[in-house]
């Protein structure tokens, strides 16, 4: 319904199809140009809900708007994508600059700040190494659990995100520090370990 609607979505000047919807599992992100009416949306959402007997759970809704400086204050100040458009009803969110929005486990947003971003996945890393170490694991057993640990929770971030060089020399430094345990040098290179 979303994709042959009269919603214009988002386009690149290079791209021959207008993207409206991505879907996956049970979350859906649409696409909304400055020209289309918020309005039109929803009307198409409570048809397709009604046709289908889902729930759109309007409650978990975020509006992060692409575009100019001017056009995001236009937006946050308004709630309206145009000054002829149906008002977003006051409950919902609409993104300010600086404020990541969670979507499919990667952050979105407008001039949001990489460091804040990967805090909670450090502070995860750091939890669960300090649950590792106090069962005193060989270096064997800290190799496995650097690669499930580390490698587990940074693989996705890292590459729907990217990794800032600073959160990278972090993990470094959290890497040989839980694969020595100690405050010293290492007895390894740490290209054989």
């Amino acid at each position: 319904m979303l994709r042959r609607s009269d919603l214009q979505g988002y386009s690149t000047p290079t791209s021959t199809m207008r993207v409206v919807v991505t879907m996956f599992a049970d979350d859906t992100t649409v696409y909304l140009s400055e020209k289309d009416d918020f309005q039109t949306l929803t009307s198409i959402l409570t048809k397709w809900c009604a046709a289908s007997g889902a729930k759109f759970n309007i409650s978990k809704t975020e509006i992060i708007q692409i575009g100019s400086e001017e056009y995001h204050a236009g937006l946050i100040d308004t709630h309206r994508l145009h000054s002829e458009g149906t008002p977003i009803p006051d409950h919902m969110n609409v993104a300010t600059d600086g404020r990541a929005t969670r979507i499919l486990r990667a952050w979105i947003g407008n001039k949001t700040d990489e460091q804040a971003i990967w805090s909670l996945t450090i502070d995860k890393i750091n939890c669960s190494l300090e649950r590792w170490n106090r069962f005193h694991p060989t270096l064997e057993g800290r190799k496995i659990i650097i690669q499930r640990t580390i490698g587990g929770m940074t693989q996705y971030l890292a590459k729907a995100q990217g990794m800032p060089k600073e959160i990278k020399r972090t993990l470094t430094k959290t890497l040989r520090s839980f694969a020595w345990d100690t405050g010293g040098s290492p007895t390894v290179n740490a290209g054989m370990l």
